[in-house]
């Protein structure tokens, strides 16, 4: 996918959200190529602080049909934050993640996943038992994490014990994330090549 294509999901998000509060219909005609199926996180920050961010790590839905439903759940429906405000969008920054298909990393004994993860390159899924959390590539760059608190994080992030990765029944998947960014509130949309 080029920075072109990076531009109009990035739009298309924005417009997903901006169309919620107007009740008006998305122009669909510049992203109608997005139709294959891929997995897609929207994250939103306001000030350069978290906002608001949901997607799916599957692909569930045309890249299309899905940046919209992950672009209002972000505003929408995540637990954590209260409702976007329309007053809100001129302060909050919107970025695009889409993501390769999670892979189960498979190991004999755990310490192996300690060498099988790249920070800058992967993302994380842990599920054991009733439990799932993903945290996205860039996530463990702006921490400065290695890849024992890359594990350690994505366990709290899913709600269990941050040394939950070490268990028989825990699986642990990766997977990777081309993202684009607004640089500033509805400005300049780049590509956030994420340094190793």
């Amino acid at each position: 996918m080029n920075i072109k294509d990076g531009k109009l999901l990035v739009k298309l998000a924005r417009n997903s959200i901006l169309t919620y509060f107007s009740n008006k219909n998305i122009s669909l005609d510049e992203t109608s190529k997005f139709q294959d199926e891929q997995g897609v996180f929207i994250t939103l920050t306001k000030h350069s602080k978290l906002r608001g961010c949901i997607g799916f790590p599957k692909a569930v839905y045309p890249l299309q049909r899905a940046i919209i439903e992950a672009a209002r759940s972000a505003a929408f429906q995540d637990p954590r934050f209260p409702n976007v405000e329309e007053s809100e969008m001129e302060d909050i920054c919107i970025e695009v993640s889409v993501l390769t298909v999670p892979k189960l990393i498979e190991v004999e004994d755990y310490k192996e996943y300690l060498n099988k993860i790249e920070i800058g390159k992967h993302g994380l899924i842990i599920r054991k038992n009733i439990f799932s959390g993903l945290l996205l590539p860039q996530v463990f760059i702006d921490h400065d994490s290695s890849p024992l608190e890359a594990l350690e994080m994505t366990c709290q992030k899913s709600g269990l014990l941050k040394d939950a990765w070490k268990e028989k029944d825990a699986q642990i998947f990766s997977f990777s994330a081309q993202i684009f960014k607004e640089i500033e509130p509805n400005g300049e949309i780049v590509e956030e090549v994420i340094k190793h």
